[in-house]
């Protein structure tokens, strides 16, 4: 690798760029975006308070795209990838991030997966080298891909099977979503993992790990002549490959609310959880600002109005979560959790909140309350401003779903412009809406013998 010293060099190398801009009206982050001549976008969030670099390279595929019987590719192969290409054996990029003080991760999600290192910015064109090395030069090794298929294996054992909340979850997440990619777990359903090849997983790198696929976001101390230069020369030689279009999510009606109801012996406190499915921001962006603001109207933390009267006032439950996240392609999920306080009943306490959400619906939100809970968002923007990874993830999450740099810049405003009439009614919306679905997890020693359950 040759790092690039002069303007240039730099100049010479930045001719491989179709499209070079940075938005006159940025509001959050202040990206500088470009496009390499073979397709991958590349976003820069300068932040010169920390010496240090983080760089997130962003599929456009997740486990929403896994096969019909193959759920869990997306994953496993994102396991794979760090098993080693032809310039670096299996173990040795997480030993050369290692060797720079620096630290690295992956993870997979229904919509996207995401690679990621934490380095000095010095080593960030080292880094760009490692990342596109292995955007097409993985090799898939037959015994080293039946041993990580064998960690895939013993990880859902560990994060699914050994906990009672995470089958839980599961099963409330399949119910919401019956027969449709958001349904199955990301790690996959047990039986479909035991059926992963390494073909499955080189097919699936094959159609999708591709520049013109990818999303490079750097976050750091660094400029972007710098970053351009370094990514021409790395990821902007890795050729286009056959990368084609993902196929659109199915459709998901919702007629009617459904319970889910488990008991499990390694339960030590019952609690209740309700989801229901609302649009996400690319779906219908007014009512997911108000929904942004609602959730945060009622959940926001102890200040959060749910918090505020089961566990201060009425003191019933020892902990409530209302949970709203915008960025999806297809349907997003609007939830709220409770946990009983002390011996309290989870039934009785379920009745209660619905009742109260309800009648709030109904009553709306004063002013004030909106109010507040807009603040609350606006101040969070600037706090994640000066974070090294956060910026580059909230970025990276929203391009890799089909949402713009212009949209992610405008949040504050568009939050500062929701009003309290549209909270009121994507609250009624919500509340009034068919297709909820209720989880109760309890200890199985509280299931009465000869009852309905």
């Amino acid at each position: 690798m040759r790092t690039q010293g002069t303007w240039g060099l730099k100049a010479s190398l930045l001719s491989g760029l179709l499209f070079f801009s940075t938005p006159t009206h940025a509001a959050v982050f202040f990206p500088q975006t470009a496009t390499l001549a073979n397709g991958m976008a590349v976003v820069l969030i300068q932040n010169k308070l920390s010496p240090a670099v983080a760089q997130m390279v962003w599929y456009r595929v997740g486990a929403a795209d896994d096969p019909a019987l193959r759920s869990g590719l997306a994953h496993y192969l994102e396991h794979m990838m760090f098993k080693g290409t032809r310039a670096v054996p299996d173990g040795a990029l997480s030993e050369i991030v290692a060797a720079q003080g620096g630290e690295e991760n992956a993870y997979t999600s229904y919509d996207y997966t995401t690679y990621h290192e934490i380095v000095a910015a010095s080593q960030l064109p080292l880094m760009m080298q490692l990342e596109a090395d292995r955007m097409r030069g993985l090799l898939f090794d037959s015994e080293k891909a039946a041993s990580e298929l064998s960690v895939v294996k013993s990880e859902r054992q560990q994060r699914t099977g050994n906990h009672p909340q995470g089958l839980f979850a599961e099963k409330r997440r399949a119910t919401l979503f019956p027969a449709h990619p958001y349904g199955r777990p990301i790690i996959g359903w047990r039986d479909d993992i035991a059926q992963l090849t390494p073909r499955d997983a080189q097919a699936f790198y094959q159609r999708f790990y591709a520049p013109q696929n990818a999303i490079l976001v750097i976050s750091g101390n660094v400029t972007m002549a710098d970053v351009l230069a370094s990514a021409a020369a790395t990821f902007g030689r890795v050729e286009g490959g056959n990368a084609s279009p993902r196929p659109p999510l199915p459709p998901l009606p919702q007629t009617k609310n459904e319970r889910v109801e488990m008991q499990d012996e390694r339960v030590t406190k019952p609690s209740v959880a309700a989801q229901t499915l609302v649009p996400s921001r690319g779906m219908d962006a007014t009512r997911s600002y108000a929904l942004e603001v609602l959730a945060e109207a009622l959940g926001g933390g102890e200040v959060g109005l749910l918090y505020r009267r089961f566990v201060l006032e009425m003191k019933a439950a020892s902990g409530v979560s209302v949970s709203y996240y915008p960025i999806a392609r297809g349907p997003s999920v609007f939830s709220w959790g409770a946990i009983p306080a002390g011996d309290g009943d989870v039934r009785a306490l379920e009745s209660q909140i619905k009742m109260w959400l309800s009648q709030k619906a109904e009553k709306g939100f004063s002013g004030q309350d909106v109010a507040r809970a807009k603040k609350r968002l606006e101040s969070a923007a600037v706090f994640a401003r000066d974070r090294l990874l956060t910026p580059a993830q909230i970025m990276g999450e929203a391009l890799a779903v089909g949402l713009s740099v212009e949209e992610v810049e405008a949040w504050p405003q568009r939050i500062h412009a929701v009003t309290v009439a549209q909270v009121n009614a994507a609250f009624r919306d919500v509340m009034q809406q068919k297709g909820w679905v209720t989880g109760i997890l309890e200890p199985a020693l509280l299931v009465k013998k000869g009852g309905d359950e």
